[in-house]
């Protein structure tokens, strides 16, 4: 493998030439910066990441833990923040983990000695308890929507609130009152927001939230397919429900065409997240948009402006929701 050294020599040329020439440090007649790129590609020279981090106090590189890369939503989220690291030259480390605590503080410990720049925490724990964070206060930190609220980091949070009312105000402007909603799961930020949203639109009609028509899920496909037997099993179902995430609505949605129930002709349904799989639904599932790429591009540049400015106020970012209309919902007749 090729090193500085041998560049200097084939570009005839001493080591700190090569280095100004490769940081941009210093002004190299366009003649010699010539031979000194000539070099370096028959040489196929690739400077050490390692030594410029020592030299630099900075690896270029971010952290990432999310509970689960595989599941849709966390999917978009991070291919939104690995196309802005690439724009902007970083090399991203992503960690799964998987809602367990003890993951957690291991990947945490992990990064930390991989000297990242900083980290983007999106995990559903939101009561960590001890954990590696107190032991490093300093570690430049951003909580992408899902995260613990009183951390002393940067927030960027889905406005859940304003989009359980839109998905709500959509169902109540197509007629329906007798409205049911499936939730995340209770002390979730996400899932109370969003939950507060439906259980707002629906005081604001003079309409009552039938507890009986409030089913907790989890996020997931088999939470919600169980959420919507439940319902279904009830002497009086409702005509259309809110569901608090797309997942939740797929699993619905399956456990609806079990029991030959269609949609939207006997039940309405609107979902939350918009992942890229709901118009591919049969039928196409109505949702609350929240801006996944435009959420992890909005992490990364929050992030490295902690990175620069340590000291300024912790910062809180509202995302705007907005209702996406498909074919899972129809007036009542």
């Amino acid at each position: 493998m090729a090193t500085i050294k041998d560049v200097a020599r084939r570009a005839q040329v001493s080591t700190s030439t090569v280095s100004h020439v490769l940081n941009k440090t210093r002004f190299v007649s366009p003649e010699i910066t010539l031979r000194v790129e000539q070099a370096i590609d028959e040489l196929h020279y690739a400077p050490s990441a390692l030594a410029r981090s020592l030299k630099s106090n900075e690896t270029r590189t971010l952290g990432m833990l999310v509970t689960s890369s595989a599941n849709p939503f966390f999917a978009e989220v991070v291919q939104g923040v690995e196309q802005r690291c690439f724009e902007l030259g970083y090399s991203l480390a992503l960690c799964n983990t998987r809602g367990d605590k003890a993951r957690l503080n291991a990947s945490m410990e992990m990064l930390l000695q991989k000297r990242v720049d900083g980290i983007i925490l999106m995990c559903t724990q939101v009561d960590l308890g001890a954990n590696v964070f107190d032991r490093y206060p300093s570690v430049p930190l951003v909580l992408a929507d899902w995260g613990p609220m009183d951390m002393e980091a940067d927030l960027i949070q889905d406005g859940g609130r304003l989009g359980g009312r839109l998905a709500t105000e959509h169902l109540l402007g197509l007629g329906h009152r007798h409205i049911g909603c499936i939730t995340g799961p209770r002390g979730k930020r996400a899932a109370d927001e969003r939950r507060a949203g439906f259980e707002a639109a629906m005081a604001r009609a003079g309409l009552t939230v039938r507890p009986e028509w409030v089913i907790e899920g989890d996020f997931e496909l088999a939470g919600g397919n169980s959420a919507m037997t439940a319902l279904l099993a009830l002497p009086e179902r409702p005509t259309a429900v809110f569901v608090g995430n797309d997942m939740m609505a797929m699993g619905a949605l399956r456990a609806l065409a079990d029991a030959g129930v269609s949609v939207p002709e006997q039940m309405s349904l609107v979902g939350y997240d918009n992942i890229e799989l709901t118009h591919y639904l049969v039928p196409a599932l109505t949702s609350v948009e929240q801006p996944k790429a435009g959420m992890g591009a909005l992490a990364v540049d929050t992030l490295l402006a902690r990175i620069k400015t340590p000291d300024c106020p912790r910062r809180v970012l509202t995302l705007t929701p907005e209702l996406i209309v498909r074919d899972s919902c129809q007036a009542l007749t």
